[in-house]
């Protein structure tokens, strides 16, 4: 396992400090909801086995698993938003912290704005942020912030598929880690204690933090290497600026409201936070309350939407997300984006000679054979017997969450808990390993 740091060490000293927390009981019930459903269904009993065994093994308090294809969806669900006994029952409604599933929905957004004709994959980022017009590339990032002029600029495909020379706190090391930290360049949220020192730091716009970005050098010459980064945060700044609108305004215009994603939030409202799951945090096997949803870092606004990391939404939502991603850019007769965007965003993207050879499983990210990376997710290469087929594209969550889009198998599927660390449980193969035995069996 690599180092997981930065964040990993605010969650270490989170959990020292909530030991003996107990977890919050629930009150508020989720909203009714009557979402118009495909007819054809599809019998799941592996996958929903699955979900059962990992609530009833203490795996997870609770979990919620969608999967569908062009015309059926699949949802189940087990346990509780919490581990006390009074705790709301987890469904599609629940609401939880996707962390990188963010990403996706970044890129998508991009890819918005590539169909629009306002951005080109590989146009330079310095034509919206103008301090990202001379950037400087380190010579001994593991000792020294010594560094030499950068001779490729960075392009908006480099932010969206990690490629720009781009650190991340969770993963970059030596000087460079502290000068992210010092600067606040930090772009995602634990839980209300750890923020009180985080959002200090932090800069308090989505301008402000690409500005910062761009007087740091990078720990590789742009296109030249793949490395798990914050690309996809000053990818939400350059949105801003190619669009005209701020971040949110954008994807509640383009997205969300269009495909009807009614509990997808930045901030959680108040009304709503009966809803949101704990986060918990596995020590050896305990688990411990991170960010109870009662005192949640969610229930109150961000230093700037992270468009890295940033959301909190129910496995419904998410669904409607991939569903639109499946059907080519449309979802109950609404159009978002053109078939030929989406399948350039879910294709590999990755500049000529750069491979993507997987991420520290903690992150939430993956690892497999011949993968490639397009707008802020995986791509299979191959299709392999018991695996996603070849084009299937996603992402995860640094606490635990997993979604993916196979357009070989036209399968779609979201899994929602949420703890520490993302790989605690094989989550990710055991659902391909269920959804594999499924779907030997026919539509009915």
């Amino acid at each position: 396992m690599k180092r997981f740091n930065g964040m990993r060490n605010a969650l270490a000293l989170t959990a020292a400090l909530l030991v003996v927390q107990p977890a919050v009981a629930w009150a508020q019930a989720a909203p009714p909801r009557a979402p118009a459903r495909p007819a054809a269904q599809r019998a799941l009993p592996a996958t929903e086995a699955m979900v059962r065994d990992y609530v009833a093994q203490k795996k997870a308090p609770g979990m919620v698993v969608v999967v569908g294809g062009p015309d059926w969806t699949s949802a189940h669900a087990a346990g509780r938003v919490a581990t006390d006994a009074t705790a709301a029952p987890a469904n599609v409604d629940t609401l939880w912290r996707v962390y990188s599933m963010t990403k996706p929905i970044t890129g998508m957004a991009a890819m918005m704005l590539v169909e629009d004709g306002k951005l080109k994959l590989d146009q330079p980022i310095s034509d919206f942020i103008p301090g990202f017009k001379s950037m400087k590339v380190l010579t001994d990032p593991d000792k020294s912030l010594a560094s030499r002029p950068a001779t490729t600029p960075i392009t908006v495909r480099h932010l969206l598929t990690h490629t720009a020379g781009l650190g991340y706190s969770i993963v970059t090391k030596g000087p460079l880690l502290k000068e992210y930290e010092r600067l606040g360049i930090v772009p995602a949220a634990v839980n209300a204690q750890a923020e009180v020192a985080m959002a200090q730091a932090r800069p308090k716009s989505l301008e402000d933090f690409a500005n910062r970005v761009a007087t740091l050098p990078l720990i590789a010459e742009p296109g030249t290497k793949w490395s798990y980064s914050i690309g996809l945060d000053v990818m939400a700044r350059v949105i801003e600026v190619a669009s005209g609108l701020s971040f949110e305004r954008f994807l509640q215009t383009r997205m969300f409201g269009p495909l009807g994603m009614t509990s997808t939030y930045w901030t959680v409202p108040a009304a709503q936070k009966g809803r949101l799951a704990t986060n918990y945090a596995w020590a050896g096997d305990n688990l411990v309350p991170v960010d109870p949803a009662a005192t949640s870092v969610w229930l109150s606004p961000p230093s700037f939407p992270y468009g890295g990391a940033g959301l909190v939404m129910s496995a419904a939502d998410y669904d409607r997300f991939l569903h639109m991603l499946q059907n080519g850019g449309t979802l109950d007769g609404k159009r978002v984006m053109k078939p030929a965007t989406v399948a350039l965003g879910m294709s590999n993207l990755l500049p000529a000679g750069v491979t993507f050879g997987g991420v520290d499983g903690a992150t939430g990210g993956q690892a497999g054979p011949k993968m490639g990376f397009g707008a802020g997710g995986s791509v299979y290469l191959e299709t392999l017997p018991g695996r996603p087929g070849k084009g299937t594209y996603g992402w995860g969550g640094a606490a635990g969450t997993v979604a993916f889009v196979d357009p070989v198998r036209q399968l779609r599927g979201t899994v929602m808990v949420n703890y520490f660390p993302a790989d605690k449980w094989p989550l990710r193969d055991d659902l391909v390993k269920a959804l594999a035995s499924d779907l030997a069996g026919p539509v009915r």
